[in-house]
């Protein structure tokens, strides 16, 4: 229904508006091909439209493409594209605005937890190890094997602890902490 009700943005002058207001409103720069995955990847700006547009906004100074010490390059939003989130936005549907900045936040999120967790699927005899690692700055907070019977509920083991990665460690600690020895009965009854 969603989807329905803001079909992709055909118009290049509202990719410029919206491109520019997503630049301004996530207040960083954005590499090339995460610009793209947002906007395109996620159905809300057409191919064409967003090309027009990303190139008419370099163009006309509203987005830098600023190349990196890595190579990497990246759109950073000037002055000019500031003016044009801020005063031209209303020009440009709510709904589109929420839901670019919404892909945005989620594909943000979803790269950060890439990289602070690694999934490995290593096949069995009979069934898989799913290995989780979790990171803090290059070093292992959590490495752990979980045994999966076969690949689909391997994969689906793993796609639920990406869901909540920060979740899924907070429970690992929260068992071994509230862990206690099994008590003895010594009684003669």
């Amino acid at each position: 229904m969603a989807k329905m009700a803001t079909p992709p943005i055909m118009d290049s002058h509202m990719a410029n508006i919206l491109l520019c207001y997503l630049l301004y409103r996530i207040d960083r720069p954005v590499q090339v091909s995460q610009l793209y995955d947002i906007a395109v990847g996620s159905n809300i700006i057409n191919y064409f439209a967003y090309q027009e547009s990303i190139s008419y906004l370099t163009e006309h100074s509203s987005v830098q493409l600023r190349r990196m010490p890595e190579g990497v390059e990246e759109y950073v939003l000037m002055e000019p594209g500031v003016q044009t989130a801020r005063e031209l936005r209303n020009y440009v549907g709510k709904a589109y605005r929420d839901k670019l900045v919404s892909a945005a936040l989620q594909y943000f999120a979803r790269l950060k937890r890439e990289s602070e967790v690694k999934l490995e699927y290593i096949p069995l005899k009979k069934g898989y190890y799913v290995h989780v690692r979790c990171l803090d700055l290059e070093d292992d907070l959590l490495d752990l094997k979980l045994y999966a019977p076969d690949y689909t509920q391997a994969k689906y083991l793993g796609e639920q602890i990406m869901r909540n990665p920060a979740g899924f460690y907070g429970k690992i600690l929260e068992a071994a902490f509230s862990n206690q020895e099994e008590r003895i009965d010594l009684s003669d009854n």
